[in-house]
């Protein structure tokens, strides 16, 4: 499994937690079971292989960081996706750009750039090439104002 898929991957338990309400840990765990794994592998090409044990590290950074960070992740989203109430943009594809913020403020091994750019490849994926747009618009305006704050 690659970062790209271990990333997906990531987007797809942080949407699950959304109708589960469950904590990360316990996602993780459920989602990582070999059996159900298996189960999954069926559905979506990125569960034919076990994230390696670097890569369920990431996952637990990420899910229980997005999950203790929500406030303040849809804070960003809602700021920088002008015109648009939070709620109304889709839960996966809100799950896709809370994962690239967490990345971009909290993993200093993910460049700014990578994570635009692979939420913007998950969010065409599984939403199409206008959600794809709308993502790295949110994204985009997010790092020039981190950008800005620094230069200042």
């Amino acid at each position: 499994m690659t970062r790209a898929d271990a990333r997906e991957l990531a987007v797809h338990l942080i949407y699950g937690r959304e109708f589960t309400g469950e904590e990360p840990a316990q996602i993780i765990a459920t989602r990582l079971n070999k059996d159900y794994y298996a189960l999954l592998s069926g559905e979506n090409q990125i569960y034919t292989e076990m994230p390696s044990g670097k890569q369920v590290a990431y996952l637990d950074t990420v899910v229980g960081g997005v999950a203790n960070r929500l406030e303040e992740l849809d804070g960003y989203i809602q700021k920088f996706s002008i015109g648009w109430d939070v709620r109304r943009i889709s839960k996966l594809t809100r799950a896709i750009i809370q994962l690239a913020i967490f990345e971009i403020l909290y993993l200093a091994d993910v460049p700014t750039g990578v994570a635009i750019s692979e939420a913007v490849r998950i969010a065409k994926m599984y939403d199409g090439d206008d959600t794809g747009a709308f993502v790295n618009g949110i994204l985009g305006a997010f790092a020039r104002s981190l950008t800005q704050e620094v230069q200042k």
